[in-house]
């Protein structure tokens, strides 16, 4: 069990992933300081006996705002800090505007290495803490279509090994848990950000694009009105392995042992498919994985 006094920062706890951490640690014993975007979800969630703040990863004078906000409510005593907020940016290499790469990239790198650097001198004068990121199974391996969001957590995790060695001897801990595929609302919000930001008609990609928006739409409309969904696309082959999918609550168990134990791990793969690919990383020849990325993608 947790001590009661220490508190952890979860940032994007409106659904998925960081709602049921909260909810998870605050059961522990934890004091949780959630974070959102929306006045809507942090009224929710304040109603649920959570501490609540605003923060928008991709707006600098929020993170500062949030940071100092956290620091007076825990009166420059922040435990833990666990960096989950992000989205999902679809669309092949050559189809991404700058503007929204570097959207991409506020949301789910800056803003997090910004919001994290405000809290270390507090738990270096502490002497202890732990810095918990919220990596992918595309931090691991990447794959085609999403390569914005891929490389936004290839940065994350060389940015987070490169913090934990230059932490080392200061009582703060850096762990990275890596998800693979977690129910949640991140699917259907990277189709929004795929037809609201990539020229789709005019790629040479278009019919891809096409017949992806299409089989989203259909699942749209199944789960909607409560029918099976349609024939799973030939390329989603790891769904035939049990516990493909796994709920927010495998992370919730990462997490906690990355805040508690004394040694905790490095990394935390999440579902079969981040043991998978996290092996292949590592005994596959690169052509061999670009094999496997082709069939998976």
């Amino acid at each position: 069990m947790s001590d009661p006094q220490r508190t952890v920062l979860i940032t994007g706890c409106s659904t998925g992933i960081g709602y049921t951490c909260a909810l998870g640690l605050k059961q522990r014993g934890y004091r949780v300081i959630a974070a959102a975007r929306t006045e809507v979800d942090l009224a929710r969630l304040a109603a649920l006996g959570l501490d609540v703040v605003q923060l928008d990863y991709a707006r600098p004078d929020s993170v500062a705002a949030c940071a100092d906000e956290v620091l007076e409510l825990t009166d420059g005593h922040l435990y833990g800090l666990f960096n989950n907020g992000a989205y999902g940016q679809p669309g092949a290499v050559e189809d991404l505007p700058v503007e929204v790469l570097r959207a991409q990239f506020e949301a789910n790198f800056f803003g997090w290495h910004d919001l994290t650097r405000r809290f270390i001198p507090a738990m270096r004068a502490a002497g202890e803490g732990r810095i918990v990121q919220c990596s992918s199974v595309l931090g691991i391996v990447a794959l085609k279509w999403r390569g914005a969001y891929n490389a936004s957590k290839f940065a994350l995790e060389a940015l987070t090994d490169t913090m934990r060695l230059e932490l080392e001897g200061s009582g703060i801990k850096v762990s990275i848990i890596e998800p693979g595929p977690i129910r949640s609302r991140f699917r259907p919000s990277a189709f929004r950000h795929l037809k609201a930001n990539i020229d789709m008609a005019s790629s040479v990609h278009s019919l891809y694009y096409a017949e992806r928006v299409a089989k989203e739409d259909a699942k749209t409309y199944a789960a909607d009105w409560g029918i099976e969904p349609p024939d799973k696309p030939a390329a989603e082959r790891f769904r035939l392995l049990p516990n493909y999918r796994l709920g927010p609550q495998a992370v919730l168990a990462a997490l906690i042992h990355a805040l508690e134990h004394p040694r905790p791990r490095v990394r935390y793969p999440v579902t079969v498919a981040s043991h998978l690919m996290g092996i292949a990383r590592r005994l596959l020849t690169w052509r061999a994985l670009d094999r496997l990325g082709h069939k998976v993608s």
